[in-house]
């Protein structure tokens, strides 16, 4: 298939149910007789305002866009918040903004709904007191146990002026953006394909986690599912005739480093391949089902488990004797494949549901493809020199992190995409059929490591290219404290061709491979880039293109999931997290227990 045929997919939701949408409050001071009339049009043209810098500025991450729904009139009274709350829910409103330019009755028109994210955005003009009611409201929030962002300019605007100031402006897509990350889970599944893999703490699910944290349910198929649906072919045999044709075509197969003597004859491999892509379509159809099955009189297996992520066990139940899921995870967590350029799934490789947790919060606030790696090794400049004879220069001069893993990493993850001429990892709407088409190229699928994997199979090899802005983020869970939020942005780099050949040959070459070297600040865990290795929670990372830190930090706010550990300047969280203490750390400790978790 040559790259200018790679097809395009519209933008769809895959889930049951509609999408989340912003619901905007244009709140006013309901006295009449001079003072609301005064004051609706200013009011409602405040929300058409933020409609339309939400509309124009966001996406869905499956690549719909983003509906706000403004309430009928302006809310000058309870009477008036209980018609916006009606209507909201109707049309599935899961993310509010009130907003007003003057003193309201703050706790008659606030938004009660405790399962909403909500914001207000209070005008900065000397000529009516919306400064007043923001900080009165937000009060009542605080009191009522309903914690709330506040977003107000910084300067002083004339009443007259329409122009929304840009730190508004980046308020409220922060919140619009971490709020439908919050409302799109709720309601979907996390579906684990097997057990625990290798007794690893992610893959021990923790449903209290999903549904009081996440709003998610949690759903479960044994690995023997696979083979069921193997042995009674419950796939679409046309795609699957399709898939594999492609994959034949364009998924280079690499070097076999397994001792000559141990490795599978080319009969094998071949029926590897059919396998791999045989399980990377039921995994699909596990996940989001598939109405083609229906037609082929699997009524009950086409409607799938509602699955927004997933988590595949493996090892070693399933790799001692079936091809591992490698090509599956590695294709699916891309943003393409046989059927053409469209949006990626989030699966997890053995079934670590927290790190596929957080690479599902990356995805959602980004839109992007996710790198699922281990955080496997440190070199200092001082160990790469004595390894190498090589001292690295630039990015790596203090020591790099190698994130690195048997074969999941979406393609993606190649950094072939581009953005102003810079490498990128693109949401699936910007990615055009020569940039997934470059990824494939650069990536070789080498025979597995049959001392690894028995069963055979294929691992992913490619290595990142260097300069991407990424962020590296991990939940963990603590007994007795709950989940917790480790965060590092850092860069992507590049070593000598020598060096990195050196370095890779110490682990295991067929592996893809990407260097990150953390952004320090001199203090904690980020004082150097060993201490950020030492201080990370687990043994995977999830890595995200750009420097999403201050967002993961407002979506966990929400959420009541502590920080604790980054390296972000920005921090922008509900107002009641003021009274917590001077530290923001601490604070955002204590708030998050105080309040308990949103779907809790």
């Amino acid at each position: 298939m040559a790259s200018e045929q790679l097809k395009i997919n519209p933008p769809e939701n895959r889930l049951r149910g509609g999408v989340p949408k912003v619901g905007i409050r244009p709140t006013i001071d309901g006295r009449l007789g001079g003072v609301r009339e005064s004051l609706e049009d200013q009011t409602m043209a405040m929300a058409k305002t933020a409609a339309r810098i939400i509309s124009e500025n966001l996406r869905q991450p499956s690549g719909l866009p983003v509906e706000c729904v403004i309430a009928d009139r302006c809310i000058g009274g309870v009477a008036e918040a209980a018609m916006a709350a009606e209507k909201f829910s109707r049309a599935g409103v899961g993310v509010s903004l009130t907003v007003t330019p003057c003193w309201c009755y703050g706790s008659e028109t606030m938004d009660m709904d405790p399962l909403i994210p909500k914001a207000i955005w209070g005008f900065n003009g000397t000529e009516r007191p919306g400064a007043v009611y923001l900080a009165a409201v937000l009060a009542a929030h605080s009191q009522k146990g309903l914690p709330a962002f506040g977003i107000y300019g910084r300067h002083v605007q004339d009443a007259g002026d329409d122009s929304v100031p840009q730190d508004v402006q980046e308020k409220i897509l922060r919140f619009a953006r971490c709020g439908l990350a919050a409302a799109t889970m709720r309601g979907a599944s996390y579906l684990s394909m097997g057990s625990v893999s290798m007794g690893i703490g992610g893959s021990i699910v923790q449903e209290e986690f999903f549904q009081s944290y996440l709003g998610m349910r949690n759903e479960y198929v044994d690995m023997s599912e696979f083979v069921r649906r193997f042995e009674e072919e419950i796939y679409d045999p046309e795609e699957y005739r399709h898939a594999l044709a492609w994959v034949k075509k364009h998924c280079r197969e690499g070097a076999d480093d397994n001792p000559p003597e141990k490795q599978r004859s080319r009969k094998q491999k071949d029926e590897d391949w059919a396998r791999v892509v045989q399980m990377t379509l039921i995994a699909r159809d596990l996940m989001v089902g598939n109405p083609r099955l229906e037609e082929l009189g699997f009524g009950e297996e086409a409607l799938g488990h509602n699955a927004l992520a997933a988590g595949f066990q493996g090892q070693r139940q399933w790799t001692d004797h079936f091809p591992n899921g490698d090509f599956m995870e590695a294709i699916l967590n891309s943003s393409f494949d046989w059927n053409g350029i469209r949006s990626p799934y989030i699966l997890a490789t053995e079934n670590d549901s927290l790190n596929g947790a957080s690479m599902l919060l990356g995805y959602l606030l980004t839109g992007t493809a996710q790198i699922f790696a281990d955080v496997r090794t440190f070199w200092s400049a001082e160990a790469i020199k004595r390894v190498t004879g090589v001292e690295p220069k630039g990015l790596a001069e203090n020591g790099i992190i190698h994130l690195i893993n048997s074969g999941p990493a979406a393609l993606d993850g190649t950094g072939r995409m581009s953005r102003d001429g810079k490498p990128a990892i693109k949401p699936f709407w910007e990615v055009t059929p020569e940039e997934a088409m470059k990824c494939l190229e650069v990536t070789e699928w080498c025979p597995a490591d049959l001392g690894y994997f028995r069963g055979g199979g294929y691992s992913t090899d490619f290595l990142t290219t260097g300069g991407m802005p990424v962020t590296m983020s991990r939940l963990n869970i603590i007994r007795g404290l709950g989940p917790v939020l480790q965060i590092a942005e850092g860069h992507t780099a590049e070593l000598p061709g020598k060096v990195h050949d050196a370095l890779d040959a110490r682990t295991n070459p067929t592996w893809p491979t990407t260097w990150f070297v953390p952004r320090l600040t001199g203090k904690g865990p980020f004082s150097d880039v060993y201490s950020v290795m030492a201080n990370w929670g687990a043994n995977h990372g999830a890595i995200s293109y750009g420097h999403i830190g201050a967002d993961l930090i407002t979506l966990a706010s929400m959420l009541r999931i502590p920080v604790c550990m980054h390296n972000v300047e920005s921090i922008y969280r509900p107002s009641a997290w003021g009274a917590f203490g001077m530290d923001p750390e601490g604070a955002d400790y204590r708030a998050c227990r105080n309040f308990g978790s949103l779907y809790g």
